[in-house]
């Protein structure tokens, strides 16, 4: 028999794959089963398309060695910003229907997200307002930046069971997109890379895609950390981040999609109290970049870095080398002369929320312990809009910018 299956949607290469509409479908079982996916545009004859997949096993390394099937079913030729309805499974069993929208491959298209990091099995705050607003048809795509579960690898890999139960009633509507954080490290991140599926062939660890107006570049900052996995990560992630931004800033790329956005788990900047890297002046995700790392990304005109790891929620000044560089004083965010970094580590975990330091540096513009999560929009090729929603204050917006971007790249600095 079938046992427990659950679902995570998640978006495959969109652009870069040459293959647009296409999504993938990964679930879990405890037992070998067929992968199968049934799916119809939504209002018409249920499931009368078929997807075959293939499943990979995953052997976790706890003491009990659980085993667990790991599903992924393409599916191609969806048509732009049409609704389908889907289950997935095989003859052994089925999961509930659920329905999605494919994304809108325009460049004209205005995404809007979700992002936060740090949710966890227990105590996962924002949760129920994420699903309630996911399934209304609020966002297109989530950005979860990393640390998942608290921890997925716990109770032999039954947490992670637990958690993906969890967020099913999110990442089955809409893609799920993800970055490693600490939380995943143990043995050696394998409870994440074989749950998710991003694009690319990197295990999920870093991978870039598009939509509307913008390419999103998804990273890991963990391969600087945790180095007794090897350094291989390091230097292979860099060379793969130098070319992919090489390619963002064609003049011909740059023209269709001006936003340049990151994601990765630990921030560069951050005004917690807890000592964590980013606390630190000699920070070693802002540091090591200097030579073969991340901040190589600010050279490169990216507009907006978003980062977790501190459980609270943080928006910087556009700020490069600890300098403040404004637009003006009066719109700072209008034609800022560098990258805007927001943090957004709050969504809810066992480890509760962080507490800050009483004496921010000028480059720190607004905070908040309250628990919730960010939602962002891509307008269009010059304005991105960003709010912080507070779950402790039943969802009130308690801060908002608009970015206003009239050139981009690195020129647009000076």
């Amino acid at each position: 028999q079938s046992s427990s299956i659950y679902i995570t949607l998640t978006i495959i290469g969109f652009f870069f794959t040459g293959v647009p509409g296409s999504m993938v479908v990964t679930w879990t079982t405890f037992n070998k089963t067929e992968s199968k996916v049934e799916y119809s545009f939504l209002g018409g004859r249920h499931f009368e398309m078929t997807a075959n997949g293939d499943a990979t096993l995953f052997v976790d390394s706890g003491e009990e060695q659980r085993h667990m099937y790991i599903h992924r079913v393409t599916l191609t030729g969806l048509k732009p910003a049409a609704a389908y309805v889907y289950h997935c499974g095989s003859d052994k069993g089925w999961s509930d229907a659920f329905f999605f929208a494919a994304l809108n491959d325009s460049t004209n298209f205005s995404p809007r997200f979700a992002l936060y990091g740090d949710l966890g099995n227990e105590n996962p705050q924002s949760l129920a307002r994420l699903q309630k607003e996911t399934q209304l048809g609020m966002y297109d795509a989530i950005l979860h930046i990393g640390d998942f579960a608290y921890d997925m690898h716990e109770d032999n890999a039954r947490i992670g069971d637990e958690f993906m139960r969890q967020i099913e009633s999110i990442a089955a509507y809409v893609p799920y997109m993800t970055c490693p954080g600490n939380h995943e490290a143990t043995y050696n991140f394998s409870n994440y890379r074989n749950r998710f599926t991003m694009p690319g062939q990197t295990e999920s660890l870093w991978y870039s895609w598009n939509l509307g107006s913008a390419h999103i570049i998804s990273f890991s900052t963990e391969v600087y950390f945790y180095l007794e996995f090897g350094l291989e990560l390091l230097f292979k992630q860099y060379e793969w981040l130098k070319k992919d931004l090489e390619e963002a800033n064609r003049p011909e790329n740059r023209a269709v999609r001006p936003w340049i956005i990151t994601m990765g788990h630990r921030p560069m900047y951050c005004s917690d109290d807890d000592q964590d890297d980013c606390t630190m002046f000699d920070s070693y995700v802002l540091h090591i970049t200097t030579h073969k790392n991340v901040e190589f990304v600010s050279f490169t005109g990216v507009d907006l870095e978003l980062w977790a790891h501190e459980h609270t929620y943080e928006r910087l000044w556009p700020v490069y080398g600890y300098k403040v560089y404004n637009g003006s004083k009066e719109q700072p965010y209008v034609n800022p002369k560098a990258p805007v970094h927001i943090v957004t580590g709050s969504a809810g975990c066992r480890e509760k929320t962080d507490m800050f330091n009483p004496n921010p540096k000028d480059w720190s513009a607004f905070r908040s312990t309250d628990y919730g999560y960010t939602r962002m929009q891509v307008v269009n090729t010059t304005h991105i809009y960003l709010e912080q929603v507070s779950d402790d204050q039943y969802g009130k917006v308690i801060d908002s910018i608009w970015v206003v971007k009239e050139s981009h790249g690195f020129s647009a600095w000076f």
